[in-house]
């Protein structure tokens, strides 16, 4: 394709549950579940690892926008009826595997990325802004890993490290430890956000971030992102040192007791087993 600003890809995944086209030089990824919050769907998650892999190859995009469809989120978390029939500690283990390539993926890609955040930003919706180069986002901005008080279950080692390099040790405590959520102000004062603006300004964010882009030199904006992916990974433990927590919590009572009762929309009493 020639000419970006006449050609036009549309390409969508099962259900239009994620949009992915191209417009200009962006490549943009839309999670399209308003109904949920667009909480993903296993078949999301591979369609955002798919996307991201054909964006990345594409010669003239230079930078690849994920925003979150409704107006309420950016994405809140994983589907979690998908978590009814875990049973055992491999299907705990198995999801953080899983959910780690992708989001592994995605940090990994060499075209810069952005977050486009229109209010919530939860559990697997946080993992995937944290992964993303740059982070924009509007007044009505939440970020949080609350499942110390809806799941109890146990993010992977990987995804607490990305939350440690961003937020500090004791910012990430409060997440994860107190379900506390980071809103907007603060988001950005701690440089988790690279921008507040009004939610209808969001789409401009990125535009105005490719034509910056598009004025530096391609192979040293790479250069620096493989290096500072290197560091970061020189920095982290093995992706299997958290699997025993892992276990422990998605094969609990309280895991088990929780998950039923957030899909019956009923409070549950945490028993510590």
């Amino acid at each position: 394709m020639s000419d970006n600003d006449s050609l036009r890809r549309r390409e969508t995944a099962p259900d239009d549950d994620i949009v992915c086209e191209k417009r200009g030089r962006i490549g943009w990824i839309r999670f399209n579940r308003p109904g949920a919050r667009n909480a993903m769907t296993w078949r999301m998650y591979e369609a955002l690892a798919q996307a991201c892999e054909r964006f990345d190859k594409d010669e003239e995009v230079i930078l690849i926008a994920l925003r979150g469809e409704g107006g309420e989120a950016f994405v809140a978390g994983t589907d979690i009826t998908q978590f009814v029939d875990f049973t055992t500690p491999e299907d705990g283990i198995d999801y953080e595997r899983r959910i780690d390539a992708i989001i592994g993926g995605l940090e990994r890609v060499e075209t810069p990325t952005v977050a486009l955040i229109d209010g919530y930003c939860v559990g697997g919706g946080a993992a995937i802004a944290l992964a993303c180069d740059f982070r924009y986002a509007n007044e009505a901005f939440k970020f949080g890993i609350p499942i110390a008080k809806t799941l109890g279950n146990c993010m992977s080692i990987t995804n607490v490290s990305r939350l440690v390099d961003c937020l500090g040790v004791a910012r990430t405590k409060r997440v994860l430890m107190l379900a506390r959520m980071i809103e907007a102000e603060e988001a950005a004062a701690v440089g988790l956000l690279d921008g507040v603006v009004a939610g209808g300004e969001l789409d401009g964010c990125a535009e105005a971030l490719a034509e910056r882009l598009a004025g530096h030199a391609p192979l040293t904006m790479r250069a620096a992102k493989r290096c500072v992916n290197q560091v970061l990974e020189t920095r982290r433990p093995a992706s299997d040192a958290a699997d025993d927590l892992i276990a422990r919590c998605y094969t609990s009572e309280d895991f088990r007791g929780a998950v039923r009762r957030f899909v019956d929309k009923t409070p549950y009493t945490w028993q510590g087993r």
